[in-house]
């Protein structure tokens, strides 16, 4: 009797540890879709994923602040500004790269982004579209600010809102994240300019962060889910049909046609990598170009920490 009681209460314990709970913060992004993914196949790492989604990155990481999420997937920019800002972080992975675009309006026919000259362009406030765009205007001698009065007048909305803008005319150009850029594109009212990864940055790298909290003392779930990141991930890349329904239908709710999709994740294909050295160059750019308004910008090397990401690879035998 006693034996079987035992064995009840370890099956209990059992379950209980296998249901181990992380919270995900994310965003509504098609090359977020790996990440989204996790929460579907989380049960057979043993662990559940439960995901909030923000609209921007910077309204995430106040989650992560406010000890409401485990892990972020977010872009860099906001993960540099919150470490910088004293809160508790490591960064633990790249998810995608790129996905970022420079469009103009059709009608216009802006070629290059000297032509920005004299002209309204949108932008994001404080993602990596602003960064690149401060980037791209500074090594094209153009000089740009959000009162007017100088070669660029900056305009700050929201990714939805940045489209609107242009398809109504209210701005010459957007530096736009994606399937945002592709949609403007194939609906015929913007036209690309450039992929703006000239800049030392190259091609921006999203990024996935951890607590310290959660990755010092709930190590084995830590491991667990950087598992399912890497198992969902790899899905993602091999099984592009699986890919493109989960964001469509379950992440867009069909507001992305096949197009859109497929044009989005060829400039913002799904990954697993980043370096300590692709971070403090964005850092770098961040405080040259006053974007976050660092006291002391972070160092790189002191809170990216791809140990979890280099043992889940290895053990699911990816190079």
């Amino acid at each position: 009797m006693l034996g079987m009681i035992s064995a009840t209460l370890l099956g209990v314990a059992a379950s209980a540890h296998a249901q181990e709970v992380v919270r995900l913060g994310n965003l509504k992004f098609a090359h977020y879709g790996a990440v989204s993914y996790i929460k579907e196949i989380a049960p057979k790492c043993g662990i559940k994923v439960e995901e909030r989604v923000f609209a921007k990155g910077l309204d995430a990481m106040q989650a992560v602040i406010a000890g409401e999420l485990d892990v972020g997937a977010v872009s860099s920019e906001a993960v540099i500004s919150a470490r910088a800002s004293g809160t508790p972080i490591y960064l633990v992975a790249g998810f995608a790269k790129g996905g970022a675009r420079l469009v103009g309006r059709a009608d216009l026919g802006i070629k290059s982004v000297k032509d920005l000259k004299g002209k309204k362009v949108g932008v994001t406030r404080g993602g990596i579209q602003d960064i690149l765009l401060a980037a791209e205007l500074a090594q094209n001698g153009l000089t740009y600010s959000d009162q007017p009065g100088k070669d660029v007048q900056i305009i700050y909305l929201g990714f939805p809102d940045l489209n609107q803008a242009l398809l109504g005319k209210n701005l010459d150009a957007i530096m736009q994240s994606e399937p945002y850029s592709s949609q403007a594109i194939n609906k015929g009212f913007g036209k690309e300019i450039i992929k703006p990864y000239d800049t030392p940055i190259g091609e921006p790298v999203r990024t996935m962060v951890m607590t310290e909290k959660f990755y010092k003392e709930h190590r084995p779930t830590a491991e667990k889910f950087m598992r399912c990141f890497v198992e969902a991930t790899k899905t993602f890349i091999d099984n592009k049909e699986l890919a493109e329904k989960y964001v469509r239908e379950n992440m867009f709710k069909g507001q992305v046609s096949h197009e859109d999709f497929v044009n989005a994740i060829e400039n913002s294909p799904y990954s697993y990598d980043v370096t300590a050295e692709h971070i403090q160059i964005t850092t770098d750019l961040m405080q040259k170009y006053g974007i976050g308004k660092m006291t002391k910008p972070p160092v790189a090397k002191d809170w990216v920490k791809t140990d979890l990401l280099e043992q889940a690879k290895k053990n699911l035998n990816i190079r």
